[in-house]
């Protein structure tokens, strides 16, 4: 089976360890990796990606760090698109679709919600081994152009 994120021909991967530090590594990896692809502060997606990897990546380092030492950032990208996986070996899978319920946090919700604003979609898929999982989002650019050679 093709996923989608599999026809982005522009990939980058970064694993770092599960602590707090992650969050600003990510973040700051996101947007040295969109602004080699071409993609620039501009773009309506990138404040809104930096955000949800953000909340994806601490919610692996607050959630997954106890079964998972380390969380992976997959990022993809294309002329029309750009993807991100953030993975951990947690095996918990997250509902992305369910009301918020009165005690739980937000920050899944908020994630869903921006994706779906900018056109986008959010899934997670879980390991072949079922110890680990990945939440992929993949937002649409609206910029012309290719990215740059790297």
């Amino acid at each position: 089976m093709i996923r989608p994120h599999d026809a982005l021909p522009y990939r980058y991967v970064l694993t770092l360890p599960a602590m707090g530090s992650a969050v600003r590594i990510a973040r700051e990896t996101t947007e040295q990796v969109l602004a080699e692809w071409g993609v620039g502060p501009q773009e309506p997606c990138t404040g809104p990606a930096l955000l949800i990897l953000s909340e994806l990546v601490a919610n692996s380092v607050r959630h997954a760090a106890v079964l998972s030492p380390n969380v992976t950032v997959v990022y993809a990208g294309g002329p029309d698109a750009f993807a991100f996986g953030v993975h951990d070996r947690h095996p918990y899978r997250p509902a992305l679709y369910t009301p918020v319920v009165a005690g739980s946090g937000r920050g899944l919700a908020t994630v869903v919600e921006l994706t779906l604003e900018l056109g986008g979609s959010a899934v997670v898929r879980g390991d072949a081994d079922e110890g680990g999982k990945s939440i992929w989002i993949t937002l649409p650019l609206q910029r012309t152009g290719a990215p740059r050679d790297r």
